[in-house]
């Protein structure tokens, strides 16, 4: 087991702890720190409850048109005791389910339209107001009346796919399947990924505000991580802020969806270790120091949906009242790839032309540039077209993924400069922030960074 004293709380001691935890009465549901603009109220998780299970009758009118559209006669998802699927809160509502394994059977019924049957360890009221129970005694021999009364010509499970979210049936839920069903229906089996896809990069009109929500608090805790209320030059470790974090999330209700990380550069450290071509993250022991560039890397969930945020700070030497001209300009250079990435992006267009095009513009202005954003929404990390160097290669037997209007990316990338007060030391300005796709590019749902916070 870890020892709990060597953690940041036992570090900074229980003043230093209830200090930032008092702050959330300050700071936290209503007013921020440096501004006086009121924050959108988080709401109860009886009122996510309700409000979710709004957005699953229109989600379940989406099913039917994607069954027909990506070939699927009938979708089954299998959740178990102690390992949900990472679908059934976005396909059932979004609720605790303790049945030793609980199925949602969606079948294509023709002229009849989508059939909706859920075969649950346990009876639930919620559960029954959006689909068929079977009836007592029949339990989950109904998924086999269910193949022989459609004989859809294919059944889909989440088998198969490249990502966590499209291949989540367990090895035993799909020798349970062919037990029930026989082996002539597993022949039907194919993977539902593609149709999980797209479902789940199909982001509802409805969510839009609520998204808008999560995206200000999570802008608002940076913020003030990246403060003076949390940060004291020479005292303050990486491990303070990230559990500052960790706490006053808990204080919000809300959860977030990886640990926190900071990154941090120095003048002295002249070569910074990366991993996999990017900076390495901080280790908590490490002190923040005046002349320091910060990097913050955070995102939260609430309501089903995740943000994902990158900030940048930079701590004031004593006599500075600014950052030097040439982290200014890095960070310029950072604002100026966002705005063309932005401005490439139209809907329809294919991931490698708005990869290569941005590239193309970044290297006339002799920009060093790296970008690597991805799909946000139901997973942090989403399903859809990511905008990413690792992916965004042409191969012409696979068909490129092209951007769906209406969805919502993580615009994270970089930029490396020469910074002349660094002695020429190349400085990375990364950027991450929450935007959604218009028919003239991406928009911001806030403003995005463009000028350091200072730390004082």
């Amino acid at each position: 087991m870890k020892n709990h004293r060597s953690s940041p709380f036992f570090r900074l001691g229980i003043s230093a702890v209830l200090i930032p935890l008092f702050g959330v009465f300050l700071f936290g549901a209503g007013v921020s720190s440096g501004t006086n603009d009121p924050l959108p109220r988080l709401l109860s998780r009886a009122e996510q409850i309700a409000v979710r299970e709004g957005w699953l009758i229109k989600r379940h009118e989406m099913i039917l048109p994607l069954m027909r559209a990506h070939g699927v006669g009938l979708w089954i998802v299998v959740n178990e005791e102690f390992h949900n699927d990472p679908l059934t809160e976005y396909i059932a509502p979004p609720r605790p389910y303790v049945g030793n394994r609980d199925v949602f059977i969606f079948v294509d019924g023709g002229e009849e339209g989508l059939k909706k049957m859920a075969v649950a360890g346990y009876s639930e009221e919620s559960v029954d107001r959006f689909f068929e129970a079977p009836k007592s005694g029949v339990g989950i021999k109904v998924i086999r009346e269910l193949v022989e009364t459609y004989k859809p010509k294919t059944i889909a499970l989440g088998i198969g796919g490249k990502r966590g979210a499209t291949r989540s049936l367990t090895y035993e839920s799909y020798k349970y399947l062919v037990e029930v069903l026989g082996p002539e229906a597993e022949k039907r089996f194919i993977s539902a990924a593609p149709l999980i896809e797209e479902y789940l990069d199909s982001r509802l009109p409805e969510e839009f505000d609520h998204y808008l929500t999560l995206v200000k608090h999570t802008e608002r805790l940076a913020r003030r991580a990246l403060s003076n209320e949390v940060i004291i030059p020479g005292k303050t470790t990486v491990g303070d802020v990230r559990m500052w974090l960790y706490s006053q999330s808990t204080a919000l209700d809300l959860e977030p969806w990886f640990q926190p990380d900071l990154r941090i550069q120095r003048t002295r450290a002249s070569n910074e270790k990366t991993t996999s071509g990017f900076l390495s993250v901080a280790k908590e022991a490490m002190v923040i120091e005046r002349g320091d560039v910060v990097h913050l890397d955070f995102g939260l969930t609430y309501m089903g949906l995740n943000s994902d945020w990158q900030k940048m700070a930079y701590v004031l030497r004593n006599g500075e009242t600014d950052a030097p001209a040439g982290l200014k300009k890095a960070l310029a250079n950072t604002n100026i790839l966002q705005d063309t990435l932005a401005r490439l992006s139209v809907p329809k267009k294919s991931v490698p032309d708005v990869f290569e095009g941005t590239m193309a513009e970044m290297k006339t202005k002799g920009i060093t540039a790296q970008v690597y954003s991805h799909p946000l929404g139901a997973q942090g990390h989403g399903l859809g077209a990511s905008i990413d160097f690792r992916g965004a290669k042409r191969d012409p037997q696979v068909p490129a993924k092209t951007l769906r209007l209406g969805s919502y990316l993580a615009m994270e990338l970089n930029t490396q400069t020469d910074v002349p007060e660094w002695g020429g030391q190349k400085v990375t300005m990364m950027a991450e922030d929450p935007v959604y796709l218009t028919d003239s590019g991406w928009k911001f749902f806030v403003p995005r960074q463009e000028s350091l916070y200072l730390i004082k």
